[in-house]
Order: structure tokens, then C-alpha cells, then sequence
């Protein structure tokens, strides 16, 4: 009872409502922030890590509720070893060369063709023409070369990944790494026969790569190795995908090349745990097109950017290298508004408020009813003093009854004061005060005339007693 009078005393409110406010406005807050993601990065002297600054440069310029901490790596398996053991949220993933169990597709950054080209008069269009032959590699890389080897044995050659002297042995295809500069000295000098590139076809270095070898070539025509079948070598080698390079995608006076050529490739990818929230990672997939533009001035490897190719949403998820639910979300237009993303926190929030609301409303009816039976019961008592003083002429007595009255009032001035109490029983209080005050004072008043008509006819009675004697 007393705790609950102090629970609702005016400062204890005020306080509670407060600390609601408070507690509502850190709620927004944590609402509200910045969600910051760790995102691992690789290779060091690829493309893919200025892309990915530029996306968090982005994300922080323009003030969105998304924030990367970029971790460099130096080879995509260390990038996808840092998403397999948590330690990123995202990752860039070269998925042939190793793919995280944890991890899901946001976007592809970069799709890639391996493009075997050679002055025309070479004749070397099927893989099986590779046979013997030295092939130029520009930039080393284990994930290329990963590539470059499955393919070669998938037609029966065995590929040697530093030169040899000498003629190259049957049923080999030997690498010879050299830099840009060199390449055409070495065409020259037949110390290769062929340049070997796991590239973006469209991409700046791609075309300079395909306009040396054909200022090679006496006609400017160039021959490119053309994979049969590319879509059985994908089905053997998921997570290789099959490509095809359009016609006159190296030029078109004359046409390079002159028709379609098929091939396969590898991608770059944007993953995100399983785990990741499904608004967070439509919100990461969302930016990062919207943001394109902004980011395509800082780096060109932004409009290499692409969605993933899908069907349907069953076919999304359900893909060999499936794609996050949340840029699903995205892709379909299907992202989730506030309340949708927290319908579970509002549905909480509002019925825990509303439980406490009427737990509060409660306890303040309980109050009041526990006051007014108190003024009912101080009522009732000085009705019960009021008869009390009308059967009793003991002057003592009166005095208590007298007190007691005094008290009572102070009691329900009290009552009166902390809380409304109905004006109906404070009108009967008020009535019962006056009444009990009144007949105690008619009842003491009554006792001193009688008292006083008693001496007085004491003292008569002895002076009509001394003159008759």
C-alpha cells in the first residue's frame, strides 16, 4: 500500500516517464546507427580493392545506414577463409577457386573469360591445337592458373606452369610469364605462340592484350581458342560458368572476332554469411547499384558490375552458388519497409506498453478505492462518535470523542490532498465532520447547564435553609 501511494506521487511519475523516454529515445538510436560490416578483400593487386573502397568512401558520403571496414587480403582464399570462420560479413570470392560454406551471393563484381588469342595464321582455334605450344602469361596468379590447368586436362594435356628448353614435349602446353611490354617481342621471336588471360573481355587491358596481337597479324585478324561443349564443361566444373564473347567485341574494321567465341570463365563475387540479416543484405545490395554511378568516377571496374542471372526465386536460392534471400529482396523489389523489418519489436513494445499501462491504470484505481474506504470508513466513525456523544455526558469522554474528531478531519484533509477523491464522499465526510462536532459541543454544552443549574440550586437550597432557621 505504501509503496504503491509512492509509486504514484507526482516526482515518481514524472521520473518513470523519464527514464520511458530515455529509454525510447536509445531504442531509436540503436535503431537508427550505422550498421558496420566487416568485408574481406583480395587480391591486393587486383581490381576489386579500390572498388571496394570506393563503395565505403560512398556509403560514408552519403551518410546510409550501412558502414565497411575494409579487411585486405592477399589471395581470395584468404578472403574466403575469413568469411568461412566469421571473421568478415562480406567478402570478395573467386568462387572456382575457393568458396566459402557460409557464403551467399550478393552481386558480381567482375565476370571473367579466359581468352586464348594468336595472330590468325597461327590456326589455333580448339584446345587440342595447344598441344606443344608455349602460351604467354601477363599476370601471375594462382587463381588463373587454377583456371588454365582444369581446362587443360580436361582435353588430355598436361600443362607445365614455367617454360622449358627445348621444344615443349607431347601432349603438354607450356606458360611462359612475361610483362605487357615484352609480348610483342616474344610473338616476334616465336618464343610463344599464344597469350593466355582469365580477364573481363571488355575491360581496358583485355583490348590492348587482343590490338598487340593483332598488329601481329599480316591481315589484323586474330584467332581465339573457341571451347565445344562449354555448357558439359560447366556441368562437370560448377563452378566454372560458361561465357560467350560477341562478335566484334575487339574491334570492328575488321571484325574481332569475326563470330561468336565460346569459352569459360570465372567470377568475382560479392558474399555475405548465411547469417546476415536479410535487410542488411538488401541494403548493402541496394547501395551498391545505386551508388554505381559515384563510384564508376573512382574507379572503372564499378561498371563491370552485374546482378546475377536467375529465372526465379526458387532458382536463386537453390542455385549451385545460390544468392542471399536479401538481395533477392532487392532484385525483386521486394524489400521490407520499417515496420515490416521490426513488426516484432512494435508488436512488443506495444503490448508490453500497453500490459504496463493498465497494470498502472490498475493499481491507480486500486489507489483510489483504497482512499476512498478510508474517508468512507473515517465517515462511518464519526457518525459512530456522533451517537456516541448524544448517549454519553461524561466530560472526559466528550474531550477524547472531540480529539478523535479533529484527527479523523486531518486524515481525510490529507487523503484530500494527495490524491482526487469524489466529490460526492468528501461532501459526506464534510457532513459527518459537522454533525460529530456539533453534537459534541450541544452534548458538553448541555452537560456545563446542568451542571451549573445544579449549583445554583445547590446554593439555594442552603440560603432558604439559614433564613428559615
Amino acid at each position: 500500500m505504501k509503496f504503491a501511494r509512492l509509486l504514484l506521487r507526482p516526482e515518481i511519475v514524472f521520473l518513470l516517464l523519464t527514464v520511458l523516454l530515455v529509454v525510447a529515445a536509445g531504442a531509436a538510436y540503436w535503431v537508427s546507427r550505422a550498421t558496420v560490416l566487416t568485408i574481406a578483400v583480395a587480391p591486393r593487386d587486383g581490381t576489386e580493392p579500390a572498388l571496394i573502397r570506393a563503395y565505403a568512401d560512398a556509403l560514408a558520403k552519403r551518410h546510409k545506414e550501412i558502414r565497411l571496414k575494409v579487411l585486405d587480403l592477399d589471395d581470395v582464399r584468404d578472403s574466403a577463409a575469413a568469411l568461412q570462420e566469421g571473421r568478415a560479413d562480406l567478402a570478395v570470392v573467386r568462387p572456382d577457386v575457393s568458396l566459402p560454406d557460409n557464403g551467399l551471393t550478393l552481386a558480381i563484381l567482375r565476370d571473367q573469360a579466359m581468352i586464348i588469342a594468336s595472330p590468325e595464321a597461327s590456326g589455333l582455334t580448339r584446345f587440342p591445337d595447344l598441344d606443344r605450344k608455349r602460351l604467354a602469361i601477363l599476370a601471375h596468379r594462382d587463381a588463373d592458373q587454377t583456371l588454365i590447368k582444369a581446362m587443360v586436362e580436361h582435353y588430355g594435356l598436361t600443362l607445365l606452369e614455367k617454360d622449358v628448353p627445348g621444344p615443349v614435349p607431347p601432349r603438354h602446353v607450356a606458360l611462359v610469364e612475361m610483362a605487357e611490354a615484352d609480348l610483342a617481342a616474344a610473338f616476334a621471336a616465336k618464343r610463344v605462340d599464344a597469350v593466355v588471360s582469365v580477364i573481363a573481355p571488355t575491360s581496358p587491358t583485355a583490348q590492348r592484350i587482343v590490338g598487340i596481337v593483332q598488329g601481329l597479324s599480316r591481315n589484323r585478324k586474330v584467332a581465339f581458342v573457341d571451347v565445344e561443349n562449354a555448357d558439359a564443361i560447366v556441368a562437370r566444373l560448377p563452378r566454372l560458368q560458361s561465357v560467350t564473347m560477341p562478335a566484334e567485341t575487339f574491334g570492328g574494321s575488321p571484325k574481332v572476332p569475326a563470330e561468336d567465341v565460346h569459352t569459360v570463365g570465372a567470377s568475382y563475387r560479392l558474399m555475405a554469411r548465411t547469417t546476415l540479416a536479410r535487410s542488411v543484405a538488401a541494403d548493402v545490395t541496394q547501395h551498391l547499384f545505386e551508388l554505381r554511378s559515384g563510384m564508376a568516377n573512382v574507379t572503372p571496374a564499378a561498371d563491370y558490375m552485374q546482378a546475377p542471372k536467375y529465372e526465379s526465386t526458387a532458382e536463386a536460392t537453390s542455385a549451385r552458388l545460390p544468392i542471399h534471400p536479401g538481395a533477392v529482396d532487392f532484385f525483386e523489389r521486394e524489400q521490407l519497409g520499417f515496420v515490416e523489418r521490426y513488426e516484432t519489436w512494435i508488436y512488443l513494445v506495444a503490448f508490453l506498453g500497453g500490459g504496463i499501462g493498465s497494470a498502472v491504470a490498475w493499481v491507480g484505481q486500486r489507489l483510489s478505492r483504497l482512499r476512498r474506504e478510508r474517508v468512507e470508513e473515517a465517515t462511518d466513525r464519526l457518525l459512530e462518535i456522533r451517537r456516541e456523544a448524544q448517549d454519553t455526558t461524561d466530560a472526559a469522554r466528550l474531550e477524547r470523542l472531540a480529539r478523535e474528531i479533529d484527527d479523523l478531519a486531518g486524515d481525510i484533509a490529507r487523503h484530500a490532498l494527495e490524491r482526487p477523491t469524489e466529490a460526492r464522499t468528501m461532501s459526506a465526510a464534510a457532513i459527518a465532520i459537522d454533525a460529530a462536532r456539533s453534537t459534541v459541543k450541544r452534548t458538553i454544552a448541555a452537560s456545563h447547564y446542568a451542571s451549573e443549574t445544579s449549583d445554583l440550586a445547590g446554593r439555594m437550597t442552603s440560603t432558604e435553609a439559614a433564613t428559615a432557621g
